[in-house]
């Protein structure tokens, strides 16, 4: 198998190891610190206390990604738009692609059904470029349930791993999540990945905001009264929207919230990113959801006030 990869960071390169662990040629695009650390040691790989190194073909010219059975994109699903002339070129009419981003994707809406069939949505994919060049017939959908980090330049270390779904590709879905199993990724194939993602989300949209506003850990948002009813207030409204577009079921909240507190004083991506002074994940991930609402004239005041608060802490800290 041929792989290509933009973006081989802390989620990005985990999986790239997985793929190349299992034997897959890898070309990965990078710049920078990365590109040098790449093609002078290989991708350092660290979990469980064992570091491996793993080869790969590291370059600077996006032409060479081109002829790659799968394309791995490992960006923030913000980054998406400005790397779409890259993609472009990189993704040939055969090429599966395998977007590995946080949020509600661009190409959730095609052939979905339902009030939301086909909607593009300028939070996440605007002008409808992202659908354009990667079809939902191309894209290898998943879900990842993992943490890790970028310890170095090319070097990533494996905090967590619980499970990746794939789904979209019923004819080649179970030999990419077979090919990652032997690479040592908890791969599995969803029947269901569209509500995979919603559930995901119903989790992140909330706790991700909230703990960028406050600089406030997991555990913290949950053990204080008042964050708490606000992540409830927010699931319930997304609960609704998902009754809406037809994905339904979504009202344990409370058990929710039980399992998310299981996971301890984590600090969230968007809390991260607030840290490291980068610009916030934060359209894909809660945009979305209040664009989506808007437009099915579905009222989520809750949300949508978080949204314009975070929003403005985005942009006051980047000073724009």
């Amino acid at each position: 198998m041929k792989l290509s990869v933009i973006g081989a960071g802390a989620i990005g390169g985990w999986l790239t190891a997985g793929f190349v662990r299992a034997g897959a040629e890898a070309t990965v695009l990078a710049r920078g610190a990365t590109l040098q650390a790449l093609q002078r040691n290989g991708l350092v790989f660290e979990a469980e206390g064992r570091r491996e190194t793993l080869p790969v073909a590291a370059t600077g010219d996006p032409g060479a990604l081109a002829g790659a059975d799968v394309l791995l994109l490992g960006v923030k699903a913000h980054d998406l738009p400005a790397l779409a002339p890259v993609i472009r070129a990189a993704a040939g009419p055969g090429t599966l692609v395998m977007p590995a981003v946080n949020g509600l994707p661009f190409w959730f809406f095609e052939g979905f059904g339902g009030p939301a069939e086909g909607m593009t949505l300028e939070a996440v994919d605007p002008s409808g470029q992202l659908a354009q060049i990667m079809p939902a017939r191309n894209i290898l959908a998943n879900v990842v349930h993992a943490a890790s980090l970028a310890a170095a330049p090319g070097h990533i270390r494996l905090v967590k791993a619980d499970r990746v779904l794939i789904g979209g590709q019923p004819d080649q879905a179970q030999d990419i999540a077979d090919h990652l199993q032997r690479g040592g990724i908890p791969a599995q194939v969803s029947a269901d990945i569209h509500r995979e993602v919603w559930g995901k989300l119903w989790g992140n949209s909330n706790m991700n905001p909230l703990s960028a506003l406050s600089r406030a850990t997991a555990s913290q948002l949950l053990d204080n009264p008042g964050t708490a009813s606000l992540i409830a207030a927010m699931m319930e409204e997304m609960s609704a929207l998902g009754d809406r577009i037809g994905l339904s079921g979504f009202g344990g909240i409370a058990g929710r919230m039980a399992t998310t507190r299981k996971l301890g004083a984590f600090r969230t991506s968007m809390l991260q990113d607030v840290e490291a002074g980068r610009p916030i994940e934060l359209e894909p991930i809660l945009g979305a959801l209040v664009e989506l609402a808007e437009r099915l004239d579905q009222p989520m005041p809750v949300t949508k006030g978080i949204h314009g608060l975070t929003s403005l802490l985005d942009r006051n800290l980047r000073g724009a």
